[in-house]
């Protein structure tokens, strides 16, 4: 899946600008860089949330695009209606708690459930479909490492099986490596480098992206 350039401006401040990206089919992409430098906002831009300066649209016309933002939201029903959300397909919803470990909390009321346990009933609320791009904003920043192992399997899976490919937003580099096909490196709102994970976090091409691993990995 080939995007449109994306540039998005705030109060007349450049805070993204980025070429086309080539997205792979069936690819787990991890965008990283430092706070502030753009990850949300491209999130936010290839998801259709808010409009590019350009009001192009970035993704190819007729994609569906399955978005999981930062804050996880718990509708005021029962866990399981949360997850429906008026779709009939009970045997999907129970198979998605129970690869989450949810299941338990099925007649529990939403709003009532932990930060942890929310962002696993949104995750499992958005698998409930196919798409044909997902993106993920740091899904897992509320969870246990438990938590976080099996919702990672389960975007894995759902990948896979879907062939779609999945942008996801993290801060962890144990998720990256764990997770990720390609790497996407962002640097004050430009593209640092993109490529194969394995590349990008053992030999960098970009003196930023070198800079940007050995701050975290101290």
């Amino acid at each position: 899946m080939r995007t449109q350039p994306a540039k998005k401006s705030y109060n007349h401040r450049l805070v993204l600008d980025l070429p086309p990206l080539t997205l792979e089919a069936g690819h787990i992409i991890a965008v990283i860089g430092a706070n502030g430098s753009g990850k949300t906002t491209f999130a936010r831009l290839l998801a259709g949330i808010i409009p590019a300066d350009t009001q192009t649209q970035l993704l190819p016309s007729g994609v569906r695009v399955g978005y999981l933002p930062q804050h996880a939201y718990a509708f005021h029903m029962r866990v399981q209606n949360n997850i429906l959300l008026g779709k009939a397909d009970r045997e999907r919803c129970q198979q998605l708690m129970a690869a989450l470990q949810i299941q338990h909390l099925a007649k529990q009321q939403a709003p009532k459930l932990s930060g942890g346990e929310t962002a696993r009933m949104a995750l499992a609320r958005l698998l409930m479909q196919p798409f044909d791009l997902l993106i993920l904003d740091e899904p897992t920043a509320s969870m246990d490492i438990a938590s976080t192992i099996l919702a990672e399997t389960l975007v894995r899976d759902y990948c896979k099986a879907c062939g779609c490919p999945v942008v996801m937003i993290t801060h962890g580099l144990g998720q990256v490596q764990r997770i990720a096909d390609d790497v996407l490196v962002l640097h004050e709102g430009c593209l640092a480098e993109i490529g194969p994970a394995t590349q990008v976090l053992n030999a960098p091409a970009d003196p930023r992206t070198a800079q940007f691993l050995a701050f975290y990995r101290g």
